[in-house]
């Protein structure tokens, strides 16, 4: 199978002395993923494509050949979005058939398997691969399926998760190299070099490549090449999606009112879609990692499916290319951008209403509860602060914290802490 080889010879370039691909590490992740290899479990790394899931990979890759003294042909690295991989039968088995007998027969390997899930009956194989013992497992896959699936029926408590986000604030500062000061004093004086960075990071989001682009045009193009990337490979080919127009509209449709109440009625009349595919439309856009349900806040299952979710989209640069929007809202964006550092905290977010409204409630481990609103100005309407007390008065004895996300307006008055977006971002760090 000489055309395996060299798609791995090209792919696994370490083989043959030379450095392995770098780019700009992102710490937290790397911690995770270099501790988590110490327990001999799988694995397992999930989230939307163009996240930077590869390029960690290969600094993973790094780390173990210079730092681990792994020898480099015992490290095996396959891209399974490869064209050359595509005609295979066997994908898995003809890949470790070349491998053992043309690169490394050791039984002691580190398997790396990148965009694993469109490889079918990949959990059966994983597993099999797991069970040898001596193999040494790291997967990744643009699916949110990798974790919720039959790999977490077949490997319950043998595994480990690492959800890749686009870089968050503190990364994004890092990336165009700003150092942010430990020091309050000194942080306070940059303020305002920091504010400008954060009005650029909310129109323009996270993902590295785009991060790194200088050309506002490119940027614009890589990300709209992204969004028809995971349309097409990860929601309509993996799941075989019939209606193709109706999903892309719906998907425009949700895109477009971000952090807005929706109702599957209204938009089973805008699609013409039944109820069932809708829903499971809604739910291949989740998969994929690039749109987020938020439910209602309640204790009761039932007001809580009663009441309309609302949609928060992975990415501000990602929405902003493809939406049917002209101006854009820094509020809308703000409050995205707060739903996305919460999802990376490990947090799932709910929104309440009554009288007034409070944008994130979040559950605390010990039962307490934390609101959020987010006023991206430095005058927030008095209906933001209203919110926030009601929601106190309606569920006395457990609420914790109240919060009000500000452009720049720090402050606390009656409990509620007010906080600017900036500062927030970089006090939250996952």
């Amino acid at each position: 199978m000489p055309g395996t080889l060299e798609a791995l010879i090209r792919l696994n370039p370490w083989w043959y002395g030379e450095s392995v691909p770098g780019g700009i590490p992102r710490d937290t992740y790397l911690s995770r993923i270099r501790h988590y290899a110490t327990t001999g479990e799988i694995i397992v790394i999930a989230g939307v494509r163009r996240a930077g899931k590869t390029t960690l990979l290969y600094q993973t890759i790094d780390h173990f050949i210079r730092h681990e003294r792994i020898p480099a042909k015992n490290i095996l690295f396959v891209n399974f979005d490869e064209p050359d991989f595509s005609f295979l039968d066997d994908p898995f088995a003809e890949i470790l058939s070349v491998y053992r007998a043309e690169v490394c027969g050791d039984d002691e390997v580190y398997l790396i398997f990148d965009e694993i899930q469109g490889v079918p009956g990949w959990e059966r194989h994983i597993k099999a691969l797991y069970d040898r013992g001596s193999v040494k497992l790291i997967i990744s896959g643009s699916s949110s399926s990798l974790i919720e699936g039959n790999l977490a029926a077949l490997l319950a408590g043998r595994y480990f998760a690492v959800t890749v986000y686009p870089l968050d604030f503190a990364e994004y500062l890092r990336f165009h190299r700003f150092t942010v000061p430990n020091d309050p004093l000194a942080l306070a004086a940059q303020k305002f070099k920091v504010m400008n960075h954060l009005a650029e990071y909310l129109r323009n989001g996270g993902f590295p490549r785009v991060v790194l682009q200088k050309d506002q045009v490119l940027r614009t193009e890589y990300l709209r090449s992204y969004y028809d990337s995971i349309v097409y490979r990860d929601i309509i080919l993996s799941n075989r999606v019939r209606h193709v127009r109706a999903l892309k509209d719906i998907l425009v449709y949700l895109f477009s009112n971000i952090t807005r109440p929706y109702s599957y009625q209204q938009l089973q009349k805008q699609s013409g879609l039944d109820f069932a595919t809708l829903k499971e439309y809604i739910s291949y856009a989740g998969a994929a990692g690039v749109l987020y349900e938020v439910p209602f806040f309640s204790y009761s299952l039932k007001t809580q499916s009663r009441n309309n979710r609302k949609i928060f989209a992975i990415d501000n640069g990602l929405r902003n290319a493809v939406s049917f929007t002209f101006s854009p809202d820094a509020g809308l964006l703000a409050e995205n951008l707060v739903f996305i550092q919460l999802l990376r905290q490990g947090a799932e977010p709910y929104y309440w209403s009554g009288k007034h409204e409070v944008d994130f409630v979040i559950k605390n481990p010990d039962g307490t509860l934390d609101a959020i609103n987010v006023s991206y100005t430095d005058t927030p309407d008095e209906r933001e602060y209203a919110g926030l007390r009601e929601f106190l008065s309606k569920h006395a004895g457990k609420v914790q914290k109240r919060i009000l996300i500000t452009r720049d307006l720090e402050q606390e008055a009656g409990g509620i802490h007010c906080i600017p977006l900036w500062k927030w971002l970089l006090m939250n760090e996952p």
